[in-house]
């Protein structure tokens, strides 16, 4: 485990938060969160049939033993998250449909998490990337000031560390979007000891070519300069010019960023998606996340096809935001 995750270990041992895994009956969150409560990390909650679970966990060989396991079925205070989803829905859900909505372990879990009956959420180990984010949407949402969430992800590789976003959720950001994200992974990589570089990336630098998309990032790299005077922000940035100090020295020598930027904000998320990737598949950069930005409490989305580690970390970064609110 890297230094940053011994980091964080640490520092969410020492308040032992409650997470929250919809996803009760996954081999993956099982073997996890079993190993986090013998870490002594965190206090995992899993959702579902308390048989089941227990069953599953035993055929894998994993014990569940002082594990919370909440049923919605059975749940003791299910009424008291019926009336509070009602409230919070306006109007949009009869007290019937809250009832049958909740019976979803991702909404479930949501409404625990926004009663502060958790720190958080991780989930997608079996669900897409919709069924963990629209319950939050609709139940934590987000926070003030902030139109849209977005999904970031730590790039790890020994000591080395950065943030690449947006690379899960919004398609085709436009220019205040994209400043939105800027100023939201700088936010993120505080919370991880990042102190955040912002490149605003592109295909061009500083005006090498010129067409709506470039014209598209240089409006955005405005507008979070006049959001967040403070941060170290600048674009538009081929990637070269953003994180190679020789290349920044010829192509943008006036830079505050000087090759060193360590948040890099994509374009859209074809870009973002295929870069954490490549960084990921032919740079063996460890990708944790996504990291989902913008929301009043912690909800954090596993890939379906991630590992036990996976979610071990993802559990640890969702546990480590918590204690950032």
């Amino acid at each position: 485990m890297s230094n940053l995750f011994r980091g964080i270990l640490e520092k969410v041992k020492a308040h032992n938060p409650t997470i929250v895994f919809p996803e009760g009956t996954d081999e993956r969150i099982i073997e996890a969160t079993a190993r986090l409560k013998k870490d002594g990390v965190l206090k995992p909650v899993l959702v579902g049939n308390k048989e089941e679970v227990t069953k599953k966990a035993g055929e894998i060989g994993v014990s569940v033993d002082g594990i919370d396991i909440f049923d919605p079925e059975t749940y003791e205070h299910f009424e008291e998250l019926v009336e509070a989803f009602v409230e919070r829905r306006k109007g949009k859900a009869s007290h019937d449909d809250a009832r049958q909505i909740l019976k979803s372990p991702n909404y479930f879990g949501t409404m625990l998490v926004y009663l502060d009956k958790a720190h958080g959420l991780v989930s997608g180990a079996a669900h897409s990337t919709g069924d963990t984010v629209r319950p939050a949407l609709q139940i934590i949402k987000t926070k003030e000031g902030v139109k849209k969430t977005s999904g970031v992800f730590v790039m790890v590789k020994n000591e080395e560390k950065y943030i690449f976003g947006d690379c899960a959720i919004n398609i085709a950001p436009d220019s205040s979007d994209l400043a939105e994200i800027a100023i939201e992974a700088a936010k993120t990589a505080r919370v991880f000891d990042i102190d955040p570089k912002v490149a605003m990336l592109s295909f061009s630098t500083k005006g090498s070519a010129k067409s709506p998309e470039t014209e598209r990032v240089v409006d955005a790299t405005q507008i979070a300069k006049e959001r967040e005077p403070e941060l170290t922000l600048d674009g538009e940035f081929q990637f070269d010019a953003a994180f190679v100090p020789s290349v920044a020295a010829k192509k943008a020598p006036d830079s505050p960023l000087n090759g060193e930027a360590n948040v890099f904000v994509f374009p859209s998320l074809e870009a973002g998606n295929i870069g954490y990737k490549i960084a990921q598949r032919l740079g063996n950069y460890e990708a944790i996340g996504p990291i989902l930005q913008g929301l009043n409490k912690p909800v954090n989305d596993l890939s379906r096809g991630c590992n036990v580690e996976d979610v071990y970390k993802l559990a640890l970064i969702t546990a480590m935001q918590g204690l950032s609110e």
